[in-house]
């Protein structure tokens, strides 16, 4: 149940950067789909620059929780520390 006290954690390098690789890639699309899915549909329903600002702010906000479950469900499957 509670690990020993003198046991301890180290590490796993390779499942880190593995992680950290997918989500600087899937991070890139789910930011450029904010940003350019925000000016699309400022442009599609007239709400100027101000609204495409506001739709895009939402829309990175929304992009961030899906990279914080992305990398959270990551780290579950490659997890970042193993007992040595």
């Amino acid at each position: 149940m509670n690990a020993p006290a003198s046991s301890s954690r180290q590490i796993v390098w390779p499942s880190v950067i593995t992680v950290i690789s997918a989500a600087i890639l899937i991070g890139a699309e789910v930011f450029g789909a904010a940003f350019a899915g925000g000016w699309a549909l400022a442009i599609l329903f007239g709400l100027g620059d101000q609204g495409a600002h506001i739709l895009q702010a939402a829309l990175f906000a929304l992009g961030v929780l899906v990279m914080t479950a992305f990398v959270r469900a990551a780290q579950r499957i490659e997890p970042f520390t193993k007992r040595s």
